[in-house]
């Protein structure tokens, strides 16, 4: 038997804060190409708030969205940031709890992004098209798997450890 997950006003006021935080980071680090905490605070939105990461992530995709229109990069968003959250649960079934651990889920996630974004190109263009647009853009996933990899090993404990407080205060209102 399924079971349901309750919502309560105050997990709609997180998956809010999630969603602000997330598009404040990108926005703040959007002059450093390829450095972003999207990635690093999707993981450990995951650890902490579990499945109801899934809803702030399609937030985001839709605010992005909203900011920027549509493209092609709404169609890799739409599976790319999710398969994060799902990555991250399954390191957390099977007992991940280590920075070192999740930094290099967050480093691998950022050299394997431009292949994971390629897939569209496949459809499109075939897999000349897909291998040329991924292969053009690997010296941006290196500094986009080193960037992130850093900013979890030196991230990791002290903002999981603050938000870690922050859901028990929530769960006893």
């Amino acid at each position: 038997m399924q079971s349901k997950t309750e919502w309560k006003a105050s997990d709609i006021v997180v998956i809010g804060m999630m969603t602000a935080a997330i598009e404040t980071a990108k926005t703040v680090l959007a002059f450093l190409p390829n450095i972003e905490l999207v990635t690093f605070l999707i993981i450990v939105y995951t650890l902490v708030f579990g499945k109801k990461t899934f809803v702030a992530v399609l937030a985001f995709v839709g605010i992005e969205c909203l900011i920027w229109g549509m493209n092609l990069w709404v169609i890799n968003y739409l599976y790319v940031w999710p398969l994060l959250v799902l990555m991250t649960l399954v390191m957390k079934r099977r007992g991940f709890d280590s920075a070192p651990a999740y930094a290099v889920l967050a480093g691998s996630f950022g050299l394997g992004f431009g292949a994971l974004c390629a897939i569209p190109y496949l459809f499109i263009g075939g897999p000349v098209m897909m291998a040329s647009w991924w292969v053009s853009g690997i010296p941006f996933d290196l500094i986009h798997g080193g960037g992130n990899f850093i900013l979890c090993l030196v991230l990791f404990r002290p903002i999981l450890r603050v938000l870690g407080k922050g859901a028990s205060f929530l769960r006893t209102i």
